[in-house]
């Protein structure tokens, strides 16, 4: 693939990921600025609330973004390809429909803000697949 085309590519990819990222705040929060998962439900429709543990607030982003990660891709001309385990990276590749060697990674972080700092981020994580972006050549978790 000539580089003026993977370069058109990656430009067009890139802008089309970032649009369909603003789209996602109205998705997940309500106009009143609250989640739009307030919870979990079982078979006995007992309901549960969500904590601040970031560990499950993480998961339930994952799963309830899903959907509208394989819309998008869809849209892009790209399939998705998840992990192999739950500690690979990255969570997903786009895999381009026109030419399988163009492939983007995508890894869900989250963080919290602070409210006592606003346009502070917490720090991430990059739990046990960090060592890829030390060392590129590495293939731990990959």
């Amino acid at each position: 693939m000539p580089t003026e085309n993977k370069d058109a590519m990656k430009a067009e990819f890139k802008a089309s990921l970032s649009a369909f990222v603003e789209s996602l705040i109205s998705y997940v929060e309500a106009d009143d600025k609250q989640w739009t998962i307030k919870g979990f439900i079982d078979v006995y429709k007992n309901l549960y609330t969500i904590s601040a543990d970031t560990k499950i607030v993480s998961k339930i982003i994952e799963i309830h973004l899903f959907p509208k990660l394989l819309e998008f891709a869809n849209q892009a001309g790209y399939y998705i390809v998840l992990a192999d385990h739950q500690n690979y990276y990255p969570d997903l590749s786009f895999v381009s429909k026109q030419d399988a060697r163009v492939k983007f990674a995508l890894d869900i972080k989250t963080t919290y803000r602070l409210k006592d700092y606003p346009g502070f981020c917490n720090g991430f994580t990059l739990g046990s697949h960090g060592q890829y972006f030390i060392d590129r050549n590495s293939t731990k978790n990959i």
